[in-house]
């Protein structure tokens, strides 16, 4: 774990530590849903199938031309969405039980930024994260971040919040309340803007880089190098003995909170290799074998792609070494323990005797994913959604 906070894509999954963008369904119904974009049950509905794909088709196709033709993606701005965030944090509304992101047209942008005295072409600096399948184009702006584009400071956080009648909230604490679709979306714009504030200059030549105006590459006009957003992979197993699975915390983590081992990969390893080093690394065992399970992008701290696995250890070889430098504490918990943590809703809740009790990461976590997973594997009955 270290410095192995991180967030899938199987039913797509993020973290809290290792959050989920998806709620996962049974084995049952992932496989139904596998197979039909596989084609085994589109053969049966032809016509439908091949007007979903169709569909994404147009989708993928429309922004990677605005990705790649800076005009085209200028028009798009005409006609798309904006959604708003300071210092990495995304401005939310509060309703109900959950936050909702508000979207702004580009002139409600124009008149918010001419109501602050900034300049519009602080717009330049807004990254495209995806669109609908209508084509309406959705983009990101940081107006906390200094401008690389204007000569305007950073806005104030609470003078745009009064005038918007938001708040922005850490992302990490805001995903607790987010639907998925939001979730993901925000993860992605938030791991743009991250990357572009931190590559605005050349790392051959030291001059100032430019940003095309998608945001999905910059270039170095002294030195003619291109830069694209990149992630890095991190493993995240959750290990088991047969009849035991082993969790482990950080200092770091929320009170009681414990998780899945989780480490970026070495230089040269693969996926493999990388789970027996970070499993022996970290709680001194070896792993017999693994599966994999499922990916996801995690925005944080600075975009990594999570793949989770599940892996074994021989029954007979589970004395558990904690490495201190990367753990405060791991464990072998039962399968009734994890099932009674699944179903504690709000774990920071302390008992009677003032102790906090042992809680899992939240159902958006891709850890979540893991851990409810070996469990449904051990019993084959449905653990609460």
């Amino acid at each position: 774990m270290g410095r192995h906070n991180q967030s899938f894509k199987k039913n797509s999954v993020t973290a809290f530590c290792d959050f989920s963008l998806a709620p996962l369904s049974s084995c049952k119904n992932q496989d139904l849903t596998m197979s039909l974009y596989c084609g085994i049950v589109c053969r049966r509905k032809p016509f439908w199938c091949y007007r979903l794909l169709s569909t994404y088709v147009a989708k993928t196709r429309y922004l990677f031309e605005l990705k790649e033709d800076d005009d085209a993606c200028k028009k798009a701005q005409q006609t798309g969405t904006f959604y708003l965030f300071h210092g990495l944090a995304p401005l939310l509304q509060k309703s109900e039980h959950q936050y909702l992101p508000p979207q702004h047209s580009l002139s409600e942008l124009e008149r918010l930024l001419d109501k602050f005295g900034q300049d519009t072409q602080r717009i330049e600096d807004s990254v495209l994260i995806g669109c609908s399948e209508h084509h309406e184009a959705w983009f990101a702006l940081d107006l906390g971040l200094n401008s690389s584009s204007s000569i305007n400071a950073a806005l104030q956080k609470p003078e745009i919040e009064r005038a918007l009648q938001g708040s922005f909230i850490e992302l990490r604490k805001a995903l607790f309340w987010l639907n998925v679709k939001d979730a993901s979306l925000l993860s992605t714009a938030q791991a743009l803007l991250r990357w572009h504030d931190a590559h605005q200059f050349c790392s051959r030549c030291g001059q100032p880089t430019e940003k095309n105006v998608a945001g999905s590459k910059r270039v170095c006009p002294a030195s003619k190098s291109i830069y694209y957003p990149q992630m890095a992979p991190v493993v995240i197993t959750l290990v088991s003995d047969g009849t035991r699975c082993l969790l482990a915390r950080q200092s770091s983590f929320p009170k009681g909170m414990y998780s899945a081992l989780a480490g970026f990969c070495d230089i040269g390893e693969s996926v493999e290799e990388a789970v027996h080093r970070e499993v022996a690394e970290e709680v001194g065992l070896e792993v017999e074998r693994l599966q994999y399970s499922a990916s996801q992008h995690w925005p944080f701290p600075n975009s990594s792609l999570m793949i989770a696995c599940h892996a074994a250890v021989k029954p007979g070889h589970t004395e558990i070494k904690v490495n201190l430098r990367e753990l405060e504490a791991a464990a072998w918990f039962t399968h009734d323990e994890v099932v009674t943590a699944l179903k504690r809703n709000d774990p920071y809740t302390q008992q009677q005797n003032g102790t906090v009790p042992f809680w899992l990461p939240p159902k958006l976590a891709i850890a979540h994913h893991l851990i409810k997973e070996w469990v449904e594997k051990s019993t084959c009955s449905t653990v609460p959604a």
